[in-house]
């Protein structure tokens, strides 16, 4: 893989877009082909579920996960055989009993993902590493059946809710490194021809390179933009300030990031269309998206949503708690009860889309500052500078001025040089010439709410 990157990195753009191509075939044939079809069908036709068939639904499913980690997945079994469950209790499970599970923490995912927690049964699949808006490092194995099924919930509940589908040529923003280093040459895009999708830097978006990032737009024609929802918004927002012309879109769907009103209201200005918010993640343990309606509701099939207060007790409608999942669709590497560290509020509301769906009132989330470069440049992403390097157990970027970085980790062993330059190099990547300084740290304060915040900047805020 290291060879593949280097090689694309010295490549001519046109070689790295023939590059993106094939990757963008295998990656289409592994999430369209297999089992995707016949999913999609059963997701669209769960859609009209009532509230009675869904909780049969989530009780056979709730029922048939615990069987399989209990008989199959050594960290469960130890668990719940310390919880005094036997397989007949499992067999009997009732959604209300899921509160005598305990839950899977962050940390425990980060030591057993690769190990205990995996399936003695696990079919064969590939590891996604994720650090979330913690910082925190995870790994989560998927195999091609779940990338299907997990592809077939995206389609019927986020693109077809959003009126497009994934014939329509789009524009996404992503943490994928497509321009090769953090310098301000353009192309700021690569373009995927198997799946008519313009790949943005999210790294480059600034006042001077907006109209590179607009003439994409007017040579490729996406119907949509998606992915990061403040990237988008950055990009929007030069957009606007700049008085771009850009055509008008069909929708823009976002993701990873708090998705606020004043984002709503400058991608209609900007683009002409309505935006779709949703929730999922790499973890992909449960999912939330918007309907046609503009409510968000939880997608039943993909997994058990808990909605708990600090107690641990369900939160009552109108109230926001932590979200804590039990995920259908990974049966190698099981998620149950896995607090993944988001909030959200429950509504009490009935959808005029007529779908038997809880709907939540908001996706809580978290905002975190923005990183500016020299050049103008503006991020929140840079969870991708603690990918692969195992001894990381939190991790936060703070901008000292426009020319200083630090990075604060927490580790379960020190960092060898070859990681400390790792880190620096990717941070420089991202943000062009700056001075890097990485710290390691017995523990990152939170701030005064409770919260801990990824990235943090110590800029005079206009």
């Amino acid at each position: 893989m290291s060879l593949v990157k280097d090689i694309y990195n010295r490549s001519p753009v046109f070689f790295q877009n023939v590059m993106v191509s094939a990757y963008g075939y295998q990656w289409h044939k592994r999430r369209f082909g297999g089992i995707f079809a016949d999913e999609y069908r059963r997701f669209k036709e769960r859609e009209n579920f009532t509230a009675e068939q869904w909780k049969d639904y989530q009780v056979l499913q709730l029922r048939k996960l615990l069987v399989h980690s209990f008989t199959t997945v050594p960290f469960y079994r130890e668990q719940y055989k310390k919880a005094g469950l036997t397989i007949a209790d499992l067999q009997k499970f009732e959604i209300e009993d899921i509160s005598k599970l305990p839950f899977l923490e962050k940390d425990e995912l980060r030591k057993y993902g690769d190990n205990n927690l995996l399936s003695e049964k696990k079919s064969a699949g590939t590891f996604f590493s994720s650090s979330g808006s913690t910082g925190t490092p995870t790994k989560i194995y998927y195999s091609p059946e779940m990338h299907q099924k997990i592809t077939a919930a995206m389609e019927s509940r986020v693109r077809n809710w959003a009126g497009v589908d994934r014939f329509s040529p789009r524009g996404m923003i992503g943490g994928r490194r497509v321009v090769p280093n953090g310098e301000s040459k353009p192309p700021f895009y690569r373009y995927n021809f198997i799946e008519k999708q313009i790949y943005f830097s999210a790294y480059h978006i600034s006042p001077e390179n907006s109209k590179q990032y607009l003439e994409a737009i007017l040579k490729y024609k996406p119907d949509y933009m998606t992915g990061y929802a403040m990237s988008n918004y950055f990009l929007a927002y030069f957009f606007d300030e700049l008085s771009l012309k850009v055509p008008q879109l069909k929708a823009v769907i976002t993701s990873s990031e708090k998705l606020t009103p004043e984002m709503r209201s400058l991608f209609l200005k900007v683009y002409g269309c309505k935006t779709f918010d949703g929730w999922s993640g790499v973890e992909n343990c449960g999912l939330i998206s918007e309907c046609e309606q503009g409510n968000l509701h939880m997608s039943p099939d993909t997994g058990v949503i808990e909605v708990i207060d600090d107690n641990g007790n369900q939160v009552k409608p109108g109230e926001t708690g932590e979200v804590v999942c039990t995920g259908f669709f990974n049966y190698d590497q099981p998620l149950i009860r896995y607090r993944i560290g988001d909030k959200i509020t429950l509504s009490a509301k009935t959808c005029s889309c007529g779908r038997s769906m809880q709907v939540v009132g908001e996706i809580v989330g978290r905002t975190e500052d923005v990183i500016i470069g020299k050049d103008g440049r503006r991020m929140v992403r840079f969870h991708g500078i603690f990918v692969d390097i195992p001894s990381i157990v939190k991790g936060q970027v703070i901008q000292e001025s426009l020319d200083e970085i630090t990075v604060k980790l927490v580790t379960s062993s020190p960092l060898t040089q070859g990681e400390n330059d790792s880190i620096k190099k990717r941070v420089s990547s991202q943000l062009g010439d700056v001075i890097v300084t990485v710290e390691e740290v017995k523990e990152i304060p939170l701030t005064s709410n409770g919260k801990f915040k990824a990235v943090v900047s110590k800029l005079k805020k206009n």
